[in-house]
């Protein structure tokens, strides 16, 4: 009986594993890329595309892998923002509040289809404007000794004075942190891309 028993408890566990795995293959197929855990839909991204290209559909593989390598870096920044538990703000929650509220109310008008969409974009867009002066922005306009020591470090690329190009150089040092804190970020978080699913979109 008892190996009955054990054969019972096995077939189940396999049976189960079967459905597991067969489940997480549709769920993932159903999606451009996972972010630490997190999936990247389709639908959202496709939306996203197609808002930033006049309402065109992709048609070119590298244009759109291009994209997706910047609306990931978007969502990794937005991802860093509540790990830091800006979301969890007051301001920010009061601003989204405020934009929610209006957006209900041209919902109720008759406008806004996309509702689900344009709020997330909101609050991840407000989310990453704030993580992004903070780790970026703020930094090089009142780091001044580590603008200079930038300016040093990269003096070939200047032919003036730092005085004469700050802006200039406070332009590339932004981009410089940027490239760096991304690094680090993809360093943090495991990404996946379903290539698969991405080239599907070309074809739709």
């Amino acid at each position: 009986l008892s190996l009955k028993i054990y054969r019972l408890i096995c077939v189940r566990k396999a049976y189960c594993l079967f459905i597991f795995s067969f489940v997480y293959s549709i769920s993932f197929a159903q999606n451009v890329a996972v972010i630490n855990g997190k999936p990247v839909n389709t639908k959202e991204f496709l939306w996203a595309y197609k808002k930033s290209h006049n309402g065109n559909t992709p048609t070119d593989y590298e244009n759109l892998q291009a994209y997706l390598n910047l609306y990931i870096n978007f969502k990794l920044k937005v991802l860093d923002a509540r790990e830091m538990g800006l979301d969890r703000n007051t301001e920010y929650q009061e601003e989204i509040k405020t934009y929610e509220t209006n957006l209900v109310a041209r919902k109720k008008a008759g406008g806004n289809k996309d509702y689900d969409y344009l709020l997330n974009e909101y609050r991840e867009g407000v989310l990453m404007f704030n993580v992004s002066e903070q780790k970026i922005w703020d930094k090089a306009q009142s780091d001044e000794v580590a603008l200079y020591d930038f300016y040093n470090r990269n003096k070939q690329k200047y032919s003036k004075a730092f005085n004469e190009v700050r802006g200039e150089v406070i332009a590339d040092y932004q981009l410089s942190l940027e490239e760096k804190w991304l690094n680090g970020l993809k360093q943090k978080y495991q990404v996946k891309i379903n290539d698969n699913e991405l080239k599907k979109l070309t074809k739709l």
